[in-house]
């Protein structure tokens, strides 16, 4: 197994899909990652050398994108202030109700359930 950003990456899975599992990183990212490194697509994890696997980091940090539990204590900072602003979102987000307009008389059920 190797790790990256707090990950745990299979090595037989592909390079575009082992991106992607990364929590902040998507298809578009992973795949403008594979292309700026001049891997493709399909290239297994257990094929890459230590250097490429240092590149490959080099070039995630120099993205300056937030990963991991960064990306997850930001976003619940986020949804915090939006309750303690006493915001409508955060409000519907509080009471367990769907925050999107979305409507509660015949749908939303599992967001709704109060235990």
């Amino acid at each position: 197994m190797v790790y990256l950003f707090e990950s745990e990456l299979s090595e037989t899975k592909s390079i575009f899909f082992v991106l992607s599992s990364i929590y902040g990183l998507g298809k578009k990212t992973s795949v403008f990652i594979c292309k700026k490194l001049g891997f493709s697509v399909n290239l297994k994890i257990k094929d890459l050398s230590r250097e490429q696997l240092n590149r490959l980091t080099l070039v995630i940090e120099s993205l300056e994108l937030e990963l991991g539990s960064e990306l997850k204590k930001f976003k619940s900072i986020a949804l915090k202030r939006l309750i303690s602003v006493k915001s409508y979102k955060g409000f519907r987000r509080n009471q367990g109700f769907p925050v999107r307009g979305q409507r509660t008389h015949s749908n939303a059920k599992t967001a709704r359930k109060r235990y």
